[in-house]
C-alpha cells in the first residue's frame, strides 16, 4: 500500500515564487556556491516566536539539511518540530511585499505575522519573554 505524504509530514516548503526571489538574493551575495538559506524560529516578538530567514555558509552540525525548488535549505533541530508543515511564499503587492511565511503550528500570531505563538504547553525557548513587538512592526 502506498503512503500518501500530506502537507505537514513535509518540513518546510518554499512556493515557486518565494523560490524565484530567493535565487535572485542569493545572486546578490558573494560565494554563492556554498550558501544556503536558514530557516529557524527564535524567541521574542510579541507572541513569543519570532521567524529568522537568512543566508549561511553551510550546514551546522545537527541540521536538517534540504533541497526545496533547487535551494539548499538548513534547519536547525530546536527550529525543526515547530516548522513542521511551513510554507515559505512571497508577496509583491501594492499592500504588501515581503515572505510571507504559513506555519499551521502557530495558533495565532502579531498582527504583522513575524511572531507567533504554538499550543499552550509548548515551553518557550530560555530567556524569552512575551509582549513587545520585537519584529519592528506598529501592531
Amino acid at each position: 500500500m502506498a503512503t500518501v505524504e500530506h502537507p505537514t509530514d513535509t518540513l518546510i516548503s518554499l512556493t515557486p515564487v518565494a523560490a524565484t526571489k530567493i535565487r535572485e538574493l542569493m545572486a546578490e551575495e558573494e560565494d554563492t556556491q556554498t550558501l544556503v538559506l536558514r530557516v529557524a524560529i527564535q524567541g521574542g516578538g510579541c507572541s513569543g516566536f519570532q521567524y529568522g530567514l537568512g543566508f549561511d555558509a553551510g550546514a551546522a552540525e545537527g541540521d536538517v539539511e534540504l533541497s526545496l525548488e533547487g535551494i539548499p535549505v538548513v534547519v536547525d533541530p530546536y527550529s525543526a518540530p515547530y516548522l513542521r508543515g511551513t510554507t515559505i511564499d512571497f508577496l509583491n503587492t501594492i499592500e504588501e511585499s515581503g515572505f510571507k511565511i504559513d506555519n499551521p503550528n502557530a495558533v495565532s500570531s502579531c498582527g504583522c505575522g513575524h511572531s507567533f505563538q504554538v499550543e499552550e504547553g509548548e515551553d518557550l525557548p530560555e530567556g524569552t519573554e512575551l509582549g513587545g513587538c520585537g519584529s519592528g512592526c506598529s501592531h
